[in-house]
């Protein structure tokens, strides 16, 4: 924002919120131009708030954002896509706030991203209708960290840089992708990638949403690959993503979860 756009208008979703003072909030968005940012929403704990129902977790809304001292003033907000079983289901709610984290934690602040708001798009509307949420978070996982310029390498070893053939093989976190057997026996911290879960992280790195979303695969590998590209995030992160145990628990307890 220049310093004359004092009042600009642009489209976000909501990450985080939290309660500040007797009756505002303090919002973390993220918009296509602007990327994320905090803004105050000044009033909206009052019960007779217009800006109320406009600004729940995971919606998107049309907002206008005041430039202010400290912190931009929402003043003006209108739901343009509200994602409701986001916040009616406890498994898709669980499902989004990971979403959400991981957005948040590979995202600086005030560095616009379309790709990646298409994505969180996308992501949230699928969410909505999914039976279970598993393989639209893991092409999730690997497309956001492609947009934030951490794609892991798949087709060739990171040690020896050959192609890698059609067979288990290993993937180490730290040299960013997969590592050909002969490689592992002198590489350290490398973990074992069995063939059917490499294949899956393939066809969800090359494809887009819509055509990865029906795909029936064993539980056993869905798993897998989840543990790999958690244990790779939180190599780059430095830190856990506290969201994706919380929504294993849930998981765990859903009858419609794979896992």
């Amino acid at each position: 924002m220049s310093p004359r756009e004092h009042v600009v208008r642009t489209e976000a979703i909501v990450l985080r919120r939290r309660s500040w003072g007797e009756a505002d909030r303090i919002l973390t968005l993220f918009s296509p131009q602007r990327g994320k940012f905090r803004a105050k929403a000044v009033g909206i704990r009052k019960p007779r708030s217009r800006k109320a129902g406009h600004l729940e977790l995971f919606m998107r809304s049309m907002l206008l954002v005041a430039h202010g001292r400290e912190l931009d003033i929402i003043t003006q907000a209108e739901t343009l896509a509200a994602y409701r079983p986001l916040r009616d289901d406890l498994l898709r709610s669980a499902a989004a706030s990971y979403v959400a984290e991981m957005l948040d934690l590979f995202s600086p602040d005030e560095v616009g991203s379309p790709a990646a708001y298409d994505l969180l798009c996308q992501t949230l509307e699928r969410l909505c209708v999914a039976l279970a949420p598993d393989v639209v978070l893991r092409y999730y996982d690997l497309r956001l960290l492609e947009i934030m310029g951490y794609r892991p390498q798949l087709h060739t070893c990171v040690v020896g840089k050959e192609a890698i053939v059609a067979e288990d093989q290993y993937f180490n976190p730290g040299l960013g992708g997969v590592v050909c057997p002969r490689c592992a026996k002198v590489t350290p911290e490398c973990l074992p990638l069995s063939l059917p879960a490499l294949k899956v992280m393939r066809h969800l790195q090359r494809e887009a949403l819509a055509a990865v979303v029906d795909l029936t695969i064993r539980p056993g590998v869905l798993s897998e690959v989840e543990k790999l590209l958690r244990q790779y995030t939180q190599f780059h992160l430095e830190r856990p993503i506290r969201s994706a145990d919380f929504l294993h628990e849930v998981g765990q307890h859903n009858p419609a979860s794979p896992t």
